[in-house]
């Protein structure tokens, strides 16, 4: 069974920064993806970032810039450095791992940018 657990998550004011982590467990296979999606309060989730196996990122035109998605194979770790946060980032921040055709979700972690 494979989870996901994402951390890193809080409170900031605009302009600052916070870095995500989202560990992950399980049955893991090669050539698959991993995305960070969010979704703030009465919208739709959406993906900011999706990272494949080999590394290269795609990022959504919002946080292009000032986000950064990195992944540790060996740690089964990915992570999201996010820089000159806004208010409008504020969200509830998911990670995600598609592989075998399934995706597996983590439960979220908040991040609140106070303006």
């Amino acid at each position: 069974q494979v989870q996901l657990v994402e951390s890193g998550g809080g409170l900031v004011q605009a302009g600052g920064s916070l870095r995500l982590s989202c560990l992950v467990s399980g049955r893991i296979v090669s050539g698959n993806v991993m995305a960070w999606y969010r979704q703030a309060p009465g919208k739709e989730r959406e993906p900011v970032v999706v990272i494949n196996s080999a590394g290269r990122p795609n990022y959504a035109d919002s946080v292009k810039g000032r986000f950064t998605i990195s992944r540790d194979n060996a740690k089964n770790t990915v992570y999201l450095q996010m820089n000159s946060l806004k208010p409008e980032d504020t969200a509830i921040y998911y990670c995600t791992l598609i592989q075998g055709g399934q995706s597996y979700w983590g439960q979220g972690t908040q991040v609140t940018v106070s303006s």
